[in-house]
């Protein structure tokens, strides 16, 4: 059953990544909802290691890209290869032709490889000259930044930011949980051959995905997360100090992102309907890059995170 096949997915990535349960909900969510999504994070918090395990588990081809200064864009897509011995071109795919990608420090990389990647994550598909290429059905990009060195960085614009369906932030694991990352390397070290993953067919997968579609999101649900999403476009109405802290809101792709993943977590809870707690959980990394904050919230020493909490405070569920 996609179900069980699911679930013994999810329980493998949570032994392999430890202290990171919010990078392991993440990146099933991102898979259920067919969506992508930006990991933001110091380096050596199992990032890499949390996809490449779960690549492992599932049907389709995985690549990492490390993002440069130098990429080129056709880097990504591929390029028109000439064959001298009939004087015609032939198209070689590039790694955007994988099912996973790992996108390794994208703001590393100028803004056109940037935007290279812009048509294949909204449209599934690249175009290389006059000729257009679908990409893999089973499609997910997991990009990573790191927030601490900024030096030599390109941020990322907001065009390409919405169309990262999660943002999620990532923290150092406590001492009991760096404890038993200590003991987990020694005993991989020790014996080097790894347990044995599950495995996710891609129909299965597909099916999942069907299943998802399926969960009830009642009249009243729908309205109250509307509401949020509203509240981040005309936030003086609820609030005086929501209105000095954001500048723009989030658009109408973060609304159907949120209904989505609202609707995956209730799935995986093996509930049949979406709860405004479902809303509440995913609200943050959904919107938490979809919200351009103003010059008097970054004076103010506020970030994304802080007015979400207080969006949640002034929308109230019916």
């Amino acid at each position: 059953m996609p179900k069980q096949a699911i679930n013994a997915v999810r329980s493998y990535l949570h032994q392999q990544v430890l202290g990171q349960p919010e990078l392991v909900e993440g990146l099933m969510m991102a898979l259920l909802a067919d969506g992508h999504i930006l990991v933001e994070g110091p380096p050596g918090l199992a990032k890499t290691r949390a996809v490449k395990s779960l690549a492992r588990c599932i049907e389709g081809r995985f690549h990492r890209i490390q993002f440069t200064p130098d990429l080129l864009p056709a880097d990504l897509t591929g390029t028109d290869i000439y064959r001298p011995q009939d004087g015609s071109f032939v198209f070689q795919p590039g790694p955007l032709f994988h099912h996973l990608l790992l996108a390794d420090e994208i703001n590393r990389a100028p803004a056109k490889v940037q935007s290279a990647l812009l048509e294949a994550m909204g449209e599934h598909q690249i175009t290389i000259g006059r000729k257009s290429y679908q990409l893999p059905e089973l499609f997910l990009v997991m990009a990573t930044q790191n927030p601490i060195e900024q030096e030599g960085t390109y941020p990322l614009p907001e065009a390409q930011l919405d169309r990262f369906m999660l943002h999620l932030q990532l923290d150092y694991p406590d001492a009991a949980t760096e404890l038993a990352i200590l003991r987990l390397n020694h005993d991989e070290n020790r014996h080097a051959q790894e347990a044995e993953p599950p495995r996710l067919s891609q129909q299965d997968l597909f099916t999942a995905r069907k299943a998802v579609l399926e969960v009830a999101l009642a009249p009243a649900v729908e309205n109250y997360l509307v509401a949020l999403v509203m509240a981040t476009r005309r936030p003086a109405a609820y609030d005086a100090e929501l209105g000095r802290w954001l500048a723009y809101g989030a658009s109408p792709r973060a609304t159907m992102a949120l209904a989505r993943c609202a609707r995956v977590r209730a799935w995986l809870a093996g509930r049949e309907f979406v709860t405004p707690d479902d809303v509440q959980h995913c609200v943050y990394p959904v919107l938490r890059h979809r919200l351009l904050l103003s010059m008097e919230a970054e004076a103010d020493g506020i970030d994304s995170n802080q007015v979400i909490e207080r969006l949640l405070q002034r929308v109230v569920a019916a």
